[in-house]
This record gives C-alpha cells, structure tokens and sequence, in this order.
C-alpha cells in the first residue's frame, strides 16, 4: 500500500510540459528552440560555414607562404607551394561564388534573412 501512496504523491507533484516548452528549454537562446524548419536550421548553420571557409583560406594561405619561404629554391618544393596557395584562393572564389548564388536564389524565391533583403530592404 505504501508503493501506491508513493505513485500518487509522484504524479500529484509532476506538472505535464509540451514537446515546445522542452525544446526552449533545451534551447534558450538559439533558433532551433521551436524551430523544425530545415531551411531555418541551415540559414542559422551558413554564416559558420563561410567562416570557417574564410579561415581555411588564411591558413592554407599562410602555409603556402612558408613553404615558398622554406623552399631554398627547390623547383618541386617552389611549385607544390604555388599548387597549393593557387589551390585555396580557387576554392575561396568556388565558396564565394556559392554564397553569392545562394544569396541571390534566396532574394528571387523572396526567402526572408539573406543578404541582400537585410541590405537593400525587402521581404
């Protein structure tokens, strides 16, 4: 009798919350708190992902720059170098270029939040 004492007492105390109470309370102060909207989520996750290109870029540039440095004029030791700073700022135009893309796609189909609705106005 004292275990059902205890289950009543148990389910007396508890109070009853909603998947969305969770999840803003699992989240506080980011987006996805609330959120299910894939497009949202991946909005939230691009800015990181062009910093962290950008920061790439300026570590393969600075390791192209020390291996040109350190070549002691060894023709392979010269062109892997050159290979390799020509390589990271093709791939940073290929990542601007794709944000550019992503940020005019996202004005014509009139997607809230990109770039150029936060500079020039718009939905």
């Amino acid at each position: 009798m004292d275990w059902m004492l205890l289950v009543l007492e148990t389910n007396m105390l508890t109070q009853k919350l909603d998947l969305e109470q969770i999840q803003k309370g699992a989240f506080p102060d980011s987006n996805f708190g609330g959120t299910t909207k894939i497009g949202d989520i991946i909005s939230s996750v691009l800015p990181y992902i062009f910093g962290a290109a950008g920061i790439a870029l300026l570590i393969y540039l600075i390791l192209g720059g020390f291996q040109i440095m350190t070549s002691r004029g060894d023709p392979k030791a010269m062109q892997a170098a050159q290979s390799k700073i020509t390589n990271a700022v093709i791939g940073f135009i290929i990542v601007f270029l794709a944000f550019i893309i992503v940020q005019l796609l996202g004005q014509v189909l009139g997607l809230k939040g990109t770039l150029f609705s936060q500079i020039f106005g718009g939905n």
